[in-house]
């Protein structure tokens, strides 16, 4: 069989059902892409926007993705000059009403990547940056800045805007352990202004005699385990569903955003979320127009880990389907199945691949997010796409909600670079493709991206 126009050497084409693949873009050479957004513009362009991720560059990506067979590199954008501000980065972005917000973040994270405590008198931010895109996409204009109060700190992580005045951040804030709930006004963007925040109670460290804490540690495991946010928090019908790390789901009524309220709680530890493994609830999805949330505890990445590093066995990282007709209530009803293996794949399942047996962190990672105020998005409510990490994009049908069915997948071929070539020449692991975040748009095309690697254009074969 010939190798594909995408395949990165020869034999290296992947593996992928029921889906074809459109176009593969690598950008510029010089990074990759994290959080993706979208937006379309009234004369009917498409524009991706990506937040670099590993190589030598920091700022946002800008690509045109109206041709879905040929998509355009336009240009790297950047923030923040990297010499003033060394330390810091931009993962996470939103865009709507014609405005694009990027979180601001300067140190904390898992240990593999950054540790950015006792940075002293390094300048950074730590919020975020609202720009405009009405005037010029290509060129965003840059309009205000919300500063999260701390230093070399994790900053603005995963957050939500639908559009209108209010972003729903998952950010640090001084006297509280990790990550919490505040809520920014932008209607004037030139001056955003907090109006609101929620928290775990044992988050407010300040309020615990004698308690003592490094807001810029590593996130390691006994962090990890802790409640705190990592977001977005969705907000729907004025009710916020948030993924709020060790502590699960947590439904918040927010119709007073000035004074957040506790609704319910869904534990999903024990028995779900390694050791070794990213937020322990990552995302809570609500599905557009159902009583239905979908929730995921997060994998890792393998090229964090060689086999030795492992020494016990790993829990199960899984997406969780979600009952939240009683908001009071949340109830787990159903278990996505686990993602199909090719049969020409190389290793027998996903959880030992590259790691001469020893069963890693494997799980989800991002999934498709449709927002109502997105109308370049896809909003269909019987479909969950999900970027799997190292087991590529899967396509489910959750049009059954106790009988969820995968439609389809699409692992990418491995990077196949030198370790010089790599954009994080010192991961340990194994070098095996690794999909990050994914979007579908309202034409159907679905797009990824991956670690070491650009982007790529797919379109379920059905919808052809």
């Amino acid at each position: 069989m010939a190798d594909k126009f995408y395949a990165k050497g020869k034999g290296n084409n992947g593996y992928i059902k029921n889906l074809e693949v459109c176009s593969f873009n690598n950008l510029d050479g010089n990074c990759g892409m994290f959080q993706m957004a979208l937006y379309k513009t009234k004369a009917g362009k498409y524009y991706l926007y990506g937040c670099c991720f590993g190589g030598t560059q920091n700022g946002v990506m800008i690509s045109d993705v109206t041709d879905p067979y040929d998509p355009k590199f336009i240009r790297h954008f950047e923030l923040l000059d990297s010499k003033e501000y060394p330390t810091t980065t931009c993962p996470k972005l939103q865009i709507a009403d014609d405005l694009m917000i990027v979180a601001m973040s300067c140190g904390s994270g898992p240990g593999a990547l950054v540790d950015q405590s006792g940075q002293g008198d390094i300048k950074c931010e730590a919020g975020i940056r609202i720009y405009s895109l009405k005037e010029d996409p290509e060129n965003p204009k840059f309009l205000g800045y919300w500063d999260c109060g701390l230093k070399h700190v994790l900053g603005v992580h995963r957050f939500m805007y639908n559009g209108g005045r209010y972003v729903h951040l998952s950010s640090d804030c001084r006297g509280f352990e990790g990550m919490i709930y505040r809520i920014v006004d932008i209607i004037d963007p030139t001056h955003p202004v907090e109006v609101g925040r929620w928290w775990r109670p044992d988050q407010y460290a300040d309020g615990y005699p004698d308690r003592t804490f490094d807001p810029g540690a590593p996130h390691v495991s006994s962090f990890m385990d802790k409640g705190w946010l990592h977001g977005p928090p969705f907000v729907r019908d004025g009710i916020c569903y948030m993924g709020y790390g060790g502590a699960g789901l947590v439904v918040l009524d927010v119709n007073d955003v000035t004074r957040p309220k506790c609704l319910g709680e869904l534990s999903l530890r024990p028995a779900f979320s390694s050791e070794l493994a990213g937020a322990r609830t990552h995302t809570a999805l609500p599905l557009p127009g159902r009583d239905l949330v979908v929730c995921q505890n997060e994998g890792e990445r393998f090229q964090f880990f060689t086999p030795e590093k492992i020494t016990k066995a790993q829990a199960l990282n899984n997406l969780h389907m979600i009952d939240v007709s009683d908001p009071k209530n949340p109830t787990l009803i159903a278990e996505f199945p686990y993602p199909e293996v090719p049969k020409d794949f190389p290793y027998k399942n996903f959880n030992t691949a590259g790691l001469k047996g020893k069963a890693g962190p494997f799980g989800p990672h991002n999934v498709h997010e449709p927002m109502s105020n997105k109308p370049w998005l896809e909003q269909r409510g019987d479909r969950v796409y999900c970027c799997y990490f190292s087991a590529g994009l899967r396509v489910y049908d959750v049009s059954d909600p106790y009988y969820i069915k995968e439609l389809a997948y699409f692992i990418p071929p491995n990077p196949n670079k030198k370790p010089e070539e790599s954009y994080f020449p010192d991961f340990p692991g194994p070098r095996l493709a690794c999909t990050e975040d994914c979007i579908v748009d309202d034409r159907g095309y679905i797009i990824i991206d991956a670690l070491d690697d650009g982007f790529y254009i797919l379109k379920m074969k059905e919808d052809k």
